[in-house]
């Protein structure tokens, strides 16, 4: 059976000349459709929701035309977005709060966790057949989100510096007080009851603040992936989506058939390699869900592409991935990509080429992955505009 899924990604709102954050959010939402473009905590940050798809193609046209259309209309306000962790350059004026009273008090009781959300991520949804299934799958595929999150890693830079962390968005994320690995829970009950006492005790004011790298939705019949970076390429989107699919299916199938998750209630090594991911994206070891120890991210990586052959073939998808994932292994993470940029031009160069990975290859709005694939998927890098006094 193959699963319906969708996705949210969120952007950053830069102005073109400086690459500086801008909370012009408000401007670029201006006129498209609300419920598919909205606002998020900060206002130099907006999001998209894609629809529901069960093909990995339909899911890539819809991600191209949204962005497109995001890109369109920062475009006509001066403006640019940016699908990244992080994005190089940062200052307090983009902290201002968009204009909600929940969002208001997360301000005022966070503080600067808050003022510092200049973060962005990629959210997964996936159907499950019920709320008890989606608790108990999400130990079985825990150990594999750290993976996801190395595929992804887009964020080594903040406010100017190089962080040595491939997504220092993970390392800022965590500081709130539900983020990180969720535990296991025996069935949904079970884990309503838990998310009820941290309202209760104050440290969180709803279920939407629960931000576990795995939750169920509150408001949709999915497992929603948390972990990931936003992605400069749509492709490595489409990637993340296949795999974490594919995970879904094969927890939905173990449960279905009697199975339960093999835990031994010891989750310290999860958030150690949730550290090694962002520490390290695709260029040193990861934490191997297996063994627990180390191992080279190209093999932790193909393991479970191999443990997941089956049921990425049921939904047509192994040949697509097997090709997205190499093309990311031999190219390296987007973090390592940036690197290389900076080190060859300047952090504004790494802007240019974010801009440009958003907008996505030129002529390619729509198409499949594998016809990007096939045509070498380049986008075509705008003119370099200098600085202000630059």
């Amino acid at each position: 059976m193959t699963l319906a899924v969708g996705v949210e990604e969120e952007f950053h709102v830069l102005e073109v000349e400086s690459g500086m954050l801008v909370p012009r959010a408000g401007d670029v939402l201006q006129g498209l459709p609300k419920g598919r473009y909205t606002t998020e905590l900060l206002q130099s940050i907006v999001e998209s929701n894609s629809d529901v798809h069960t093909t990995m193609d339909a899911l890539w046209a819809d991600l191209t035309r949204s962005r497109a259309r995001l890109v369109g209309s920062a475009a006509g306000n001066g403006l640019a977005v940016v699908a990244a962790g992080t994005v190089p350059f940062t200052d307090r004026g983009a902290c201002r709060v968009t204009p909600d009273r929940r969002y208001r008090h997360m301000v005022s009781e966070y503080r600067q966790i808050a003022d510092e959300q200049l973060i962005c991520g990629t959210h997964v949804h996936v159907d499950v057949p019920d709320r008890d299934t989606a608790v108990r799958m999400m130990c079985m595929i825990s150990p594999w989100a750290p993976v996801l999150l190395a595929l992804s890693a887009s964020s080594p830079f903040w406010a100017g510096a190089d962080t040595g962390y491939a997504s220092w968005r993970t390392m800022l994320w965590q500081r709130w007080p539900t983020a990180g690995p969720a535990g296991c829970f025996p069935d949904a009950a079970a884990y309503d009851s838990a998310v009820n006492e941290l309202i209760a005790s104050g440290v969180v004011t709803d279920p939407g603040m629960i931000y576990y790298d795995l939750r169920p939705s509150d408001h949709q019949p999915t497992l929603e992936l948390r972990v990931c970076d936003s992605s400069p390429s749509a492709e490595t989107v489409v990637l993340v989506a296949a795999v974490f699919r594919a995970l879904v299916m094969r927890a939905t199938a173990r449960i279905a058939a009697g199975g339960s998750p093999r835990c031994d209630g010891r989750h310290e090594w999860l958030r150690a390699a949730t550290w090694r991911a962002a520490r390290s994206g695709l260029e040193g070891d990861l934490i191997d869900p297996v063994s627990r120890r180390p191992a080279p991210a190209a093999r932790v990586v193909r393991t479970m592409l191999a443990r997941l052959r089956p049921e990425l073939e049921a939904c047509g998808d192994w040949a697509t991935v097997r090709e997205l994932t190499e093309k990311a292994l031999a190219e390296g993470s987007a973090a390592h990509r940036l690197r290389r940029i900076a080190a060859r031009e300047d952090l504004l160069g790494c802007v240019d080429e974010l801009i440009a990975l958003t907008r996505g290859p030129a002529g390619f709005a729509g198409a499949a992955p594998a016809a990007v694939l096939q045509a070498g998927g380049q986008s075509v890098r705008r003119d370099r505009v200098e600085p202000i006094g630059g």
